[in-house]
């Protein structure tokens, strides 16, 4: 696996079918089948039944949930295993009420969609909207490449940053010379 090689802290399967990263049960278990220790395994959920999510859960050693739709803290917590929460950024949101909503997550993904829409446009939103004490792990996403990752890590100071068409050749397929590349980028804001 090419990201775990280039020391990344997790990757995230994406179980969202109408996306174009979507992955089977079956194929994310291949995937998986090299990776690392200490790469932590993130499977991303929009909107999915619960049924569906268990199922996802026995088949895939998932260490986290990230939950990108509508779903309540309830639902987000049912599953016994930590989850994110994505927060809609384009809808301007209270992001401390947000987070007061969902006490159990472990971080939030700021991403640049609004409400139901899904994320991986490539889009970015006003990284001065993120706020700097929440209290909780904010997770920066949209729009962000290996051109302007480690701006927006300086100027933000999230906890960490989330990739997906920012490093694609095309859509759904990963560039190794742009992940390479972003990573480095990271890396020098740190």
């Amino acid at each position: 696996m090419y990201a775990a090689g280039l020391g990344v802290d997790a990757i995230g399967l994406v179980f969202y079918r109408q996306s174009p990263r979507y992955l089977s049960v079956a194929r994310a278990r291949e995937v998986l089948r090299d990776l690392p220790p200490f790469v932590s395994i993130v499977g991303l959920f929009m909107n999915a039944q619960a049924a569906e999510v268990k199922a996802v859960i026995k088949e895939v050693p998932l260490d986290l949930l990230q939950f990108h739709g509508t779903e309540t803290a309830e639902f987000c917590r049912a599953f016994g295993l930590r989850y994110i929460k994505s927060v809609a950024m384009m809808d301007s949101p209270d992001i401390k009420a947000y987070i007061a909503r969902f006490p159990e997550a472990s971080g939030f993904l700021l991403d640049a969609v609004k409400s139901g829409e899904a994320g991986g446009s490539g889009t970015g939103f006003d990284w001065k909207k993120v706020p700097a004490d929440t209290g909780k792990p904010l997770i920066l996403a949209g729009g962000l490449s290996p051109d302007n990752v480690a701006h927006a890590v300086r100027q933000t100071g999230c906890y960490a940053v989330d990739v997906s068409s920012g490093v694609e050749s095309e859509k759904g397929i990963k560039s190794p010379e742009k992940m390479r590349a972003f990573v480095e980028q990271v890396r020098t804001a740190l």
